[in-house]
């Protein structure tokens, strides 16, 4: 014990991830209160005054190619300066971690989710699916809500805690934060509403190119295991299929792993997208949501565990 304690607090970048992992566990921040969802809002206002959906397509592209550098570089500009001001580097990047992580709240939704669809309660899944789900949930079909939930739990687990993790390792705490802003702007201004329908195509190309790795590494780990040739087999048959690079690897590993039919057609506002269909031929239950939500989990774990590994055979070697 007093060896593994010498070993943290030696390690300053293993201290950081521990702790932040901590706080985020036993300190979570409101939803209302979190400095993401405010800046969230203050996104839609910039929005407002920016997108005009009757302007020329190019005009569109390069309205959202500003508005996401006025928001995204600002706040960079900013974490830059104060980096410079900071006295304790490691409480710095472990506060901006801290912020960026939202493992705690993927896992109750997801459990909450599980709980409702186990008892085919429609309305609680339509509920929970309102928010994180960025297109119609009030004419799903019970099996429409098992695939979307399916999908927002491995996108969550993906995106929210993966990425992040990801881009700590690569970037500090400003690199997970960055990361995170990236991905808050993609659902803020998601094409797949109409609205914001060419306006947001720059947010969400940027976040393509930033989660292409990260999700792809997390898609890998959920190779590993029962059934993992056929998530491998999975992922070189579609995962290019699908929409992004990134999750189109993660859905098709996942649907193969547990034979799940996942994808499909689906309905963004007024507007029917037929998307593709990835995994086998299994409609999504209550019982393989809840194998997600596991096997998510014990990836993670071991993703935490691996990048704990990295960072002390490098600190060790730098």
């Amino acid at each position: 014990m007093t060896e593994a304690l010498a070993l943290l607090l030696d390690n300053s970048s293993l201290l950081v991830l521990w702790g932040a992992l901590a706080m985020h566990w036993l300190l979570p921040i409101p939803t209302q209160l979190h400095p993401l969802h405010i800046w969230q809002q203050l996104a839609i206002v910039i929005a407002d005054k920016v997108n005009k959906p009757d302007e020329p397509r190019k005009q569109q592209l390069l309205s959202g190619s500003l508005a996401w550098s006025l928001m995204w570089l600002t706040v960079m500009i900013l974490l830059v300066a104060l980096y410079q001001l900071v006295w304790i580097e490691s409480m710095f990047h472990l506060v901006l971690l801290w912020l960026a992580l939202d493992w705690r709240s993927t896992a109750k939704l997801s459990k909450q989710f599980i709980g409702a669809y186990s008892r085919e309660d429609k309305a609680t899944c339509r509920q929970l699916l309102e928010t994180p789900l960025n297109r119609e949930t009030r004419n799903l079909s019970l099996l429409g809500l098992g695939k979307a939930g399916a999908e927002t739990q491995l996108l969550a687990y993906g995106r929210l805690v993966a990425g992040v993790l990801f881009w700590y390792a690569l970037a500090g705490g400003i690199g997970a934060l960055m990361y995170r802003l990236a991905v808050s702007l993609a659902r803020v201004w998601s094409p797949s509403r109409q609205h914001f329908h060419t306006f947001g195509l720059p947010a969400v190309r940027i976040l393509a190119t930033l989660d292409i790795i990260p999700l792809r590494i997390f898609a890998l780990l959920f190779c590993l295991g029962h059934n993992g040739k056929a998530a491998l087999q999975g992922i070189i048959q579609q995962g290019e299929n699908w929409l992004l690079p990134g999750p189109g690897w993660l859905l098709a590993a996942t649907g193969h792993k547990l034979s799940l039919s996942l994808g499909g057609p689906a309905i963004y506002g007024n507007r029917k997208m037929e998307r593709p269909r990835l995994g086998g031929k299994i409609a999504p239950a209550a019982f393989h949501l809840a194998q997600i939500d596991k096997i998510a989990n014990n990836r993670l774990l071991a993703w935490v565990a691996i990048q704990s590994v990295l960072i002390v055979i490098f600190q060790g070697v730098l």
